[in-house]
């Protein structure tokens, strides 16, 4: 172990510190009183709900916990975006489990709500996983209505993906825990089946006060719309359940009773641990930007074995390509390599730069990925494509083309890891979200942006100069200085990697040792949807 070993060791131990405590803060919801007045009406968090439903000894990954951090201030806050998300295991089963999270604002749907659910969903669709809502919500927040209700991602969006759902055969069930009001009712019903709990829950268009406005008569909840009402009358719901646990027990029964899924047939054997420690990786991810490292030192402490074999080694070196196991699942990984290498030519390439035979590389790669329908991961720390008049009369733009028509039409299941940069159009070719990964992580060391902090502060800066001396101003040095402080701190909150999680731009930042359960849950998830399209890259520039 040398200096610099121990020094990245410190700084990225103390970034997971930061992390965790992050995630401790979010997991208490509206708050301790809040939790402690659910608890008093015998009903269990949106967390402790999760938890009994889920198997236990086997793991589960929590999507969006950082969703609406920092977000909605002059409204009170929208800590995990007032939902819970995990991809975990019901007797066995691989299942998405969506909680509202009735401790923050009696589990009200903000914008960002409506975003996380639709993720849910999505994941649900791709994988062709069950889903189940645990639903105990006072339907959308109505000083935001107009940034959820009508458009194409808003709330509405929910019941079509229901339906969608119901359609490809995509089992939905939905327990009724709590509140259950007008639009948000359509909800569990269009699942395929509905549990409702005894004196907490309620289903109804409209409650009690709405409907003594709206036609004068006179009812109470539990006679409008709660568990006798819907489970004896109406026939709207199909289970009643005494309390929380029955209702959770309800659920695992019929999951229990499921037939088995179908299998994309994705290769796995045996899984072996890395022969690198993953406690290596704190080590050798620099505590500084501007520092060099080896990829393929982080490659070695992922895969199984710490085998990688790689495809095209001594061409296209800023970026590394190859096939390997993560938990005994075969994937192909891309990764930008953040050493200066030379090129084929002897020249000296910077790390983390796509360059055009880098480019051309990966394209070959994803391509043949797709033929031998293996899983694509990628490791990203890139600062973007090449500029500069060689690499404009190289034809960088018709190589970087390619690479992202590659990702754009690849058909088998891609996961991306943002383990330092995450810049420009160097996100989009290394499947950023806009691309479709199943999914998309960030290790606390990652930013995301058009550019680094550092960078746009001074591009904003002449910017700023030049529009004050358009008005016959003149600034000083020092007023320079204090100006470029000002951008660039506004500038690095927003990449930070929680900024993005935030707005669900990631599907989590994780700690960087439970990078191997992310993937390894994401193929086993991917591997119950067959794939039925053949990769094509359409009309192509060559």
């Amino acid at each position: 172990m040398n200096l610099d070993f121990n020094r990245n060791e410190d700084h990225n131990k103390l970034l997971a510190s930061d992390l965790r405590k992050r995630l401790a803060q979010v997991a208490l919801g509206g708050g301790k009183t809040a939790i402690e007045k659910q608890h008093s009406k015998g009903k269990l968090t949106a967390r402790e709900r999760i938890d009994y439903l889920l198997d236990k000894q086997r793991e589960s990954i929590e999507i969006g916990a950082f969703a609406g951090d920092g977000m909605y201030a002059e409204h009170g806050g929208c800590p995990s975006a007032g939902v819970i998300v995990k991809l975990g295991y019901i007797k066995k089963r691989l299942c998405v489990v969506v909680a509202n999270d009735a401790t923050v604002k009696a589990g009200a749907w903000f914008p960002i709500t409506a975003k996380k659910n639709l993720r849910a969903q999505e994941i649900a669709l791709e994988n062709k996983i069950p889903i189940i809502y645990l639903v105990d919500s006072a339907g959308v927040y109505l000083p935001m209505q107009d940034e959820i209700f009508p458009d194409k991602e808003h709330f509405g969006r929910i019941f079509r993906n229901n339906a969608q759902m119901s359609s490809v055969g995509i089992p939905q069930i939905a327990a009724i825990m709590g509140s259950c009001v007008a639009g948000g009712a359509y909800l569990p019903i269009m699942s395929d089946e509905a549990i409702i709990v005894e004196n907490t829950g309620s289903i109804f268009l409209a409650g009690s006060y709405l409907v003594k406005a709206a036609i004068g008569e006179t009812i109470d909840n539990e006679t409008l719309g709660g568990a006798t009402t819907h489970s004896e009358i109406s026939g709207v719901t199909d289970y009643k359940a005494k309390d929380d646990q029955h209702a959770l027990e309800t659920i695992k029964n019929l999951i229990d009773k499921m037939g088995q899924p179908d299998s994309a047939g994705f290769n796995r054997i045996s899984a072996k641990l890395p022969k690198v420690e993953s406690e290596h990786l704190f080590g050798k991810l620099p505590s500084s930007r501007a520092e060099q490292y080896n990829m393929l030192e982080i490659i070695q402490a992922l895969v199984d074995d710490s085998e990688f074999e790689q495809y095209k080694a001594g061409y296209g070196k800023t970026i590394l390509t190859g096939y390997a196991r993560i938990n005994g699942w075969a994937v192909g990984i891309v990764a930008n390599q953040r050493k200066v290498v030379k090129n084929k030519l002897g020249e000296m390439q910077f790390g983390g730069v796509i360059y055009s035979d880098s480019a051309d590389k990966a394209t070959r790669f994803i391509a043949n990925c797709n033929q031998k329908k293996i899983p694509l991961v990628f490791l990203q720390d890139v600062t973007g494509f090449m500029v500069g008049s060689k690499s404009e009369h190289g034809g960088i733009i018709k190589d970087g083309a390619k690479m992202v028509n590659a990702v754009s039409n690849s058909v088998v299941p891609k996961f991306t890891v943002i383990i330092g940069n995450s810049y420009g159009a160097g996100n989009y070719a290394m499947c950023g979200k806009a691309y479709d990964p199943r999914f998309i992580v960030a290790w606390p060391s990652a930013e995301l942006a058009v550019m680094s902090g550092n960078s746009a502060a001074k591009v904003l800066l002449q910017i700023e100069t030049a529009r004050l001396k358009k008005q016959g101003k003149t600034i000083t040095d020092q007023e320079q200085q204090t100006l470029f402080d000002h951008i660039k701190a506004k500038y690095d909150d927003q990449v930070s990697p929680y900024y993005a999680a935030s707005r669900l731009w990631t599907d989590a930042v994780i700690n960087p040792i439970e990078t191997r359960k992310w993937i390894s849950m994401g193929i086993e998830a991917a591997d119950h949807a067959p794939i039925t399209k053949r990769f094509n890259m359409g009309v192509l520039q060559v």
